[in-house]
């Protein structure tokens, strides 16, 4: 068998190396800076954006209340149309919603999840005896804690 002597590589991907991912880049920076600047970030635009699409479907729904309090008019063609009107509101707004929540509600997985007093959360099965009262159980259970 022959050994070839081989060097380490300085290339390549390593551990811990390069920009963070989701990190900006300066060009990237300065712009959202400006952006910030001058009131309109991409977070702004969309808020008011969902904001606005929610009010406009409320308003129909309003509208609609309104116009039809007399009776079941659920084959009326203007009704019909604006109920598809107020259900493509919301489901821009929810779209808008679905892409802004991330920078607004953290992840669940990103919040620290604790028990009482800090202590670890626990977890398990309670197996009640169907012969049990729901009086026994619960003394059986205030017992344990």
């Amino acid at each position: 068998m022959i050994e070839i002597n081989q060097k380490k590589s300085k290339g390549g991907a390593r551990p811990g190396a390069g920009r963070k991912e989701g990190s900006l880049t300066k060009r990237t920076r300065k712009i959202a800076e400006v952006a910030a600047s001058q009131g309109i970030t991409p977070l702004e635009v969309m808020m008011n954006t969902m904001m606005a699409l929610y009010k406009e479907a409320e308003s129909c729904t309003h509208h609609d209340d309104h116009a039809h309090k007399d009776g079941d008019h659920d084959h009326d063609p203007d009704r019909v149309t604006m109920i598809e009107n107020r259900i493509k509101l919301l489901n821009m707004a929810a779209t808008i919603a679905k892409h802004a929540a991330p920078y607004v509600h953290p992840r669940l997985s990103a919040i620290e999840h604790t028990g009482k007093d800090g202590a670890p959360l626990q977890s398990g099965v309670l197996v009640v005896p169907s012969a049990m009262s729901v009086e026994d159980w619960e003394r059986s259970a205030q017992a344990k804690h």
